[in-house]
């Protein structure tokens, strides 16, 4: 079967108005960036989503909150954005901040087909606020709900045209976890094979989960933060 579509625009085209999205990536390293900036020109709007962070001002997830396209984010760290910072204080935004496992986990549960599970992070904090508890061998634990996601978008550093992935070292990060867990998964590859041209055991994703896959012309590749050593 081939999943191929032309265009990360072609990708997203049936995105729609208040879909609940799950985008892979760790700070900017591995991010779904075409079929971000293809979300920008399309101007969906009120998305709920569901990343580990939300990119920086100028790029990633930070372009779709500078265009208000941002109703909800769901994250477990977002200390790099300034006009995040600005719209969840003055109440334009919804957040949930998550424990990063427990964000992972629920990933997780979603692709395995599980409706939830409990853990033991946030016990006792703001995030059991309003939660279901149990006790297992002494010990009090949260229950937490798999996530419910539309799409996921993620980005792999190859793939073939059945939709098998391998991503490139921590570029790995929540893509595969998130390409399980999303009703429609769209890939961006950075070089796109024939089918069985792949090692069936270098492949971390394979294409049952995979919906739609292109192969990006150019990628930024941002560094979050740069820091070198001084020279001697």
């Amino acid at each position: 079967m081939n999943k191929v579509v032309a265009s990360a625009q072609e990708a997203i085209a049936d995105i729609h108005d208040g879909a609940v999205l799950m985008l892979g990536g760790f700070g900017l390293c591995g991010i779904p960036e075409h079929c971000i900036a293809a979300l920008v020109e399309k101007g969906t709007k009120n998305l709920t989503c569901i990343s580990n962070n939300a990119g920086v001002d100028d790029f990633g997830i930070g372009l779709m909150l500078q265009h208000r396209q941002v109703k909800k984010m769901i994250s477990s760290y977002v200390g790099e954005n300034a006009e995040f910072e600005r719209q969840l204080l003055s109440g334009e935004l919804e957040v949930e901040l998550i424990p990063q496992g427990t964000l992972a986990t629920r990933c997780m549960a979603a692709g395995y087909g599980m409706p939830a599970i409990f853990t033991p992070a946030g016990v006792g904090t703001e995030v059991a606020e309003g939660k279901e508890t149990r006790i297992f061998n002494g010990k009090e634990y949260l229950l937490e709900y798999a996530f419910d996601a539309d799409f996921a978008i993620v980005k792999a550093w190859k793939g073939d045209t059945m939709g098998n992935l391998i991503f490139k070292e921590t570029a790995r990060n929540f893509n595969p976890m998130m390409a399980m867990a999303g009703k429609i998964t769209i890939a961006e590859v950075e070089e796109l094979v024939p089918a069985g041209s792949l090692d069936p055991d270098h492949i971390h994703t394979p294409g049952i989960y995979v919906h739609r896959i292109f192969q990006g012309n150019h990628f930024e590749k941002r560094i979050e933060q740069r820091t070198l050593r001084p020279r001697s």
